[in-house]
């Protein structure tokens, strides 16, 4: 299998930069948005099977779920999936800090994956030392958006490797 990313849609190939100012990272959001943001996104992954609409049309998406480092609460964030063959990975473009997930996972690599209408036990590994060089470096000539994030942040971009067990039964 070739090392691609899947054809984004129309909406999202028109976002060419990390900049941008039509993606939806750069938009203005109110404090009640931001705490509420991915409820709406988690409720129409769920209804329509792993499919969303809007800014996220066309990508494939996951609920992430984690067990938070410091409280030990499980989170979900929709994340989305990046593939390098068979090889699933994340990322994320938060500028001030890691993002909450990323530190759970390197605490807890015990996750759930909910990728399409399937749940799946998983396991989330950081990458780090020589795999994360090469591996980012894959990345970077592959994904021009992450290179774009990459390139103007100081610190280098979370990388995650997903390896998913078999689906949960419901």
């Amino acid at each position: 299998m070739s090392e691609t990313t899947p054809a984004a849609s129309e909406n999202s190939a028109a976002i060419t930069s990390y900049d941008d100012p039509d993606a939806p990272w750069n938009q203005q959001y109110s404090d009640e948005d931001i705490a509420h943001w991915n409820d709406g996104v988690i409720q129409e992954f769920r209804d329509k099977a792993g499919k969303v609409g809007g800014a996220y049309e066309g990508g494939e998406l996951i609920l992430l779920t984690t067990t938070g480092a410091k409280s030990g609460k499980t989170h979900m964030v929709p994340l989305g999936l990046l593939r390098r063959g068979e090889t699933l990975y994340v990322s994320s473009f938060i500028e001030d800090r890691y993002p909450a997930w990323y530190h759970n996972v390197k605490a807890d690599s015990a996750v759930t994956v909910e990728l399409g209408p399937t749940t799946h036990r998983g396991t989330a590994r950081a990458l780090e030392g020589a795999e994360y060089d090469e591996f980012a470096a894959w990345a970077m000539a592959n994904n021009p958006l992450l290179a774009d994030y990459q390139a103007k942040v100081s610190r280098p971009l979370p990388l995650v490797v997903l390896e998913l067990g078999d689906p949960i039964e419901s």
